[in-house]
């Protein structure tokens, strides 16, 4: 393992005790439980997050959804396949998450979840700061790419479908 993906799996570990946090913090206004499947679609990741996921997964018997519908291909039964090994956007899915966008805060929540809770409410301290890692995952999918000399563009995203490839 490389000294990235040591750090990819260290950041990953660091998303999901803060996730966790989030989600007690917020349990009597988050609606996902298993098998809601609201979220789950064919997103795109870095290299670094697919490379591991695939290596991951490989020799798993994981049966794929074939449709060309949008969802993501390890949803079965309303259910991932691969949860244990999701993205990181899979894990922060369903949380309050505070991002910049066009020179803004802006604050994103899933339509399910915070139905009776006042926007107002909502700070830094109890949401998720989505940039901030963002940023640390691009810096690693860099590095990653550097380690493995790759001519991909680091700015390149891969759709999760790919993965069945």
């Amino acid at each position: 393992m490389t000294g990235s993906e040591k750090k990819y799996l260290k950041l990953r570990n660091s998303i999901d005790e803060q996730s966790d946090k989030l989600h007690a913090l917020h349990k009597d206004h988050m609606k996902c439980r298993k098998g809601c499947d609201h979220c789950c679609m064919d997103y795109e990741i870095f290299p670094i997050e697919f490379d591991h996921i695939k290596k991951s997964i490989n020799n798993k018997n994981i049966e794929l959804d074939s449709s060309e519908d949008g969802g993501c291909i390890f949803l079965k039964g309303h259910e991932c396949q691969i949860y244990e090994h999701r993205p990181i956007i899979c894990r922060t899915h369903g949380l309050p998450l505070l991002f910049m966008n066009d020179e803004q805060w802006e604050l994103s929540t899933c339509e399910l979840n915070f139905t009776d809770f006042d926007d107002e409410g909502f700070s830094t301290e109890n949401t998720f700061l989505q940039d901030q890692f963002n940023s640390q995952l691009f810096l690693l999918n860099k590095e990653f790419l550097k380690e493995r000399n790759s001519s991909e563009n680091e700015l390149g995203l891969i759709p999760i479908r790919q993965l069945k490839d």
